[in-house]
């Protein structure tokens, strides 16, 4: 190392006076700092340094410097004062930090490379891939247990108000209609503005009509959501106890407007199911303890077809979903169901096919209040 111009001492050499409370000590301290904060480093020491300072060229490592027991002249602070012998001093080992990423002439990393980047978007979409099925059939699920909810509260809402009044709340037209054939009524799509699928009552019936007037008088509304009156409600005629047997949510649906189909009740007072189809509604209106639906009554889509050696119906009057023919051999279109009340939904897809049996095709995901 050549010597220092003004100092004398090697390039890179400083005393550094070190003062400890019980005694002198006189360490010999090494410090390897980078070159660029190197003039900086030796302007920072005080001009009377007793110490050697000494620089290494590495900028990364630091390494205390091996040192051995030396003589001072500093004097005995505690114990015999009268003894002016010099003691030997006890050399530390000091290990200074290295310093921080960015200042030894290393460029700090600002940010992600581009591999770094697409690696995480690949995972990501690999990720989506596999969860976006599972979210679907999560999501459809629920709707669908949504739907049989709402179902269930038709129900007991009809069967309540059949209970208070020793009726069903129907419209005077609907009743009208099923007494003079004689025959159950079923709130189908009639008038339904976007409904995916079509649904009236057999030609005896000589009235059609959607589930708005059995919601106006369950829900005990005078006139549908858009302002429009409710005929079958008017004046609480059909229900003058004014009791809110049904508490269906209102959805602000207009179809006359675009967008898709909504559920809950429109403003014209259809109750449409999760996917935006109406409910339908099929009532004893016969008194027979029986329910006829103006779909679920046809053969071809109740009655039990065989699929092997052994049917399981004999006669061919069992029926899809608990439903029986009384007619001998099935082979009518006369499929009841042992209850008051019939209520279901047409399901995700939205559709129904009268020519295909109730357990397949696009009647499988029909969600029904009967078993």
């Amino acid at each position: 190392m050549r010597a220092h111009p003004k100092s004398g001492f090697r390039c890179g050499e400083r005393r550094l006076a070190v003062d400890w409370r019980d005694c002198g000590w006189c360490p010999v301290i090494t410090v390897q700092t980078p070159r660029s904060r190197r003039r900086a480093a030796l302007k920072s020491l005080p001009p009377s340094s007793s110490v050697p300072f000494v620089s290494r060229p590495n900028p990364e490592i630091f390494k205390p410097m091996k040192t051995t027991p030396m003589k001072c002249n500093s004097w005995q602070e505690a114990g015999d004062k009268t003894s002016h012998a010099p003691r030997p001093c006890h050399v530390p080992r000091v290990t200074l930090a290295a310093p921080k990423q960015g200042e030894g002439g290393r460029r700090p990393r600002t940010g992600f490379t581009i591999v770094e980047l697409l690696t995480v978007i690949a995972i990501i979409a690999i990720l989506a891939a596999m969860l976006f099925p599972a979210l679907a059939g999560a999501r459809k699920a629920a709707l669908k247990k949504k739907a049989a909810l709402q179902i269930s509260q038709i129900v007991t809402a009809i069967e309540k108000y059949d209970s208070d009044y020793g009726r069903f709340p129907i419209s005077t037209n609907a009743q009208i209609a099923a007494s003079a054939a004689n025959s159950d009524f079923t709130y189908g799509t009639n008038g339904v503005a976007n409904a995916t699928f079509s649904l009236i009552n057999s030609p005896v019936l000589t009235y059609d009509a959607n589930n708005a007037e059995v919601i106006a008088i369950l829900m005990d509304v005078t006139n549908y959501p858009n302002g429009q009156p409710a005929p079958a409600n008017l004046d609480h005629r059909k229900n003058p106890m004014r009791t809110i047997f049904l508490n269906a949510p209102l959805s602000g649906y207009d179809p006359s407007q675009p967008g898709q189909p909504e559920g809950g009740v429109d403003v014209n007072g259809v109750y449409r199911d999760p996917w935006g189809n109406p409910y339908v509604i099929t009532m004893d209106l016969n008194y027979d303890e029986n329910c006829r639906d103006a779909f679920y009554s046809l053969q071809k889509v109740s009655q039990v077809l065989p699929k092997g050696p052994s049917t399981g119906n004999p006669n061919g009057q069992t029926g899809y979903n608990g439903l029986l023919n009384p007619d001998a051999g099935g082979n009518t279109d006369n499929y009841l169901e042992h209850d008051k009340v019939m209520v279901w939904s047409a399901g995700p897809d939205g559709q129904i096919d009268p020519l295909q049996g109730a357990d397949t095709g696009a009647n499988k995901d029909n969600i029904l209040s009967w078993h």
